[in-house]
C-alpha cells in the first residue's frame, strides 16, 4: 500500500489559530513513542483504537501521513500545516516524524461505514473505508432545491419535509403534470429564473424543473425531471414532457437523473426538453412580447415482462 498518497480530509482549509484549538489529550501507547520521549502517560483501558485514529483538530479519521510530536501527540497531515507545525495538545513543533505504529495498526481495522445508522451493513478494512463512503448508497443526499445554494442533507423523507417546510415547494400526488409558465418580458432572461414541483408517485417522489437560462446569445427554456433516490432506482422509471401551440409540438422522453446529480449538472447536459426562444415565442401566439408556456407530463414505470422479456409502460392512475 502506498502510504504517502494518502491524504486526510479536513472539513476546512483555513488556517487555524492556536487559540482557537480545542484541546484533546491524544496520547499514544508507549510503545507508540520515538526513543526521545520523556512522556510516560498511558493510555486509559477503555480508550479504543478508534478513538486514537481521530485527528484532535478535525475529529476526521486519520489516514497516513500520521504525524506525531516528540510526546507522541498525534494528528493528520492536513491539520499539521493548518496548526502551524505546532502540536496542539503540548504546543510542541511537531516537526516530521510519523507515527508508523498507529499507520500499522490502522492498516489491520476493519470497521463498519460511517453511514450504519442509516442502514449500511458493509464492514470495511480501515483504509477502504473512504472510497466506499464516498458512494455509499445510505449516504445522505443534497437538497435539490435549485433556487440558491442551500446546504441541507438528509434523508428522503426530511429532504421533501424541508422542501416544503423551508422553501415552500409545491407538492402534488399523481404522476401526471399540466403547468402554464408565463413570462412578460421573454427578452430579458436571468440564469435564477426557475419554477420546481415534486410529485409523489408510485411511492417516490420525483423533482420537476422549469427554468430559463442564457445559452450562448439566447435564452432557452428547459424542463427536466429529477428522481429523489439513487441512479439505480430512476432507472425504473421513464417520463415525458410535452409542450406546444398553434398545431405545432414539442415531445421529450427520458429517464429522470437521480438526485445525486446536481441540478447544475443535469442543467447544463441539456438531459431534457429543451425549447428555443424563437420557439417558445411562436407556441405562445398572440404578438410575441409574452411567453405563455403550457408543459405536461407523464411518469411511468417500466416493468419486465414474464413471456417476452420487454418493458411495458405501467402508468399511473
Amino acid at each position: 500500500m502506498e502510504f504517502n498518497s494518502i491524504e486526510c480530509i479536513s472539513s476546512s482549509s483555513e488556517v487555524i489559530d492556536e487559540d482557537q484549538i480545542r484541546y484533546h489529550h491524544h496520547l499514544l501507547h508507549p510503545q507508540f513513542l520515538p526513543s526521545k520521549t520523556h512522556n510516560n502517560s498511558a493510555i486509559h483501558p477503555t480508550t479504543s483504537v478508534h478513538e486514537l485514529l481521530e485527528c484532535p483538530v478535525c475529529t476526521n479519521s486519520m489516514y497516513p501521513p500520521i504525524h506525531q510530536c516528540h510526546n507522541g501527540h498525534t494528528l493528520c497531515s492536513t491539520c499539521k500545516v493548518r496548526v502551524h507545525n505546532r502540536c496542539p495538545t503540548c504546543r510542541q513543533e511537531l516537526g516530521d516524524i510519523r507515527c508508523l505504529a498507529l499507520e500499522k495498526v490502522a492498516e489491520s481495522l476493519e470497521l463498519p461505514c460511517k453511514y450504519f445508522s442509516l442502514g449500511c451493513p458493509e464492514i470495511f478494512p480501515y483504509y477502504s473505508k473512504l472510497k466506499h463512503e464516498a458512494l455509499c448508497n445510505f449516504r445522505p443526499y443534497n437538497c435539490p432545491y435549485a433556487g440558491s445554494e442551500c446546504s441541507v442533507v438528509g434523508d428522503i423523507p426530511y429532504l421533501v419535509n424541508h422542501l416544503r417546510d423551508d422553501h415552500k415547494v409545491d407538492m402534488h400526488s399523481g404522476c401526471t403534470f399540466n403547468h402554464r409558465y408565463v413570462k412578460s418580458n421573454p427578452r430579458e432572461v436571468e440564469n435564477a429564473t426557475w419554477m420546481l414541483t415534486v410529485f409523489n408517485c408510485f411511492g417516490h417522489y420525483f423533482c420537476l424543473h422549469f427554468e430559463a437560462f442564457q445559452l450562448g446569445m439566447a435564452p432557452v427554456y428547459m424542463a427536466f425531471l429529477r428522481f429523489m433516490g439513487d441512479e439505480t432506482e430512476a432507472r425504473n422509471y421513464s417520463y415525458s414532457l410535452e409542450v406546444g401551440g398553434n398545431g405545432r409540438k414539442l415531445v421529450w422522453e427520458g429517464t429522470p437523473r437521480s438526485i445525486r446529480d446536481s441540478h447544475r449538472k443535469v442543467r447544463d447536459s441539456h438531459d431534457g426538453l429543451v425549447i428555443q426562444r424563437n420557439m417558445a415565442l411562436f407556441f405562445s401566439g398572440g404578438d410575441r412580447k409574452e411567453l405563455k408556456l403550457r408543459v405536461t407530463g407523464r411518469i411511468w414505470k417500466e416493468q419486465q415482462n414474464p413471456d417476452g422479456g420487454v418493458c411495458i409502460p405501467n402508468l399511473c392512475s
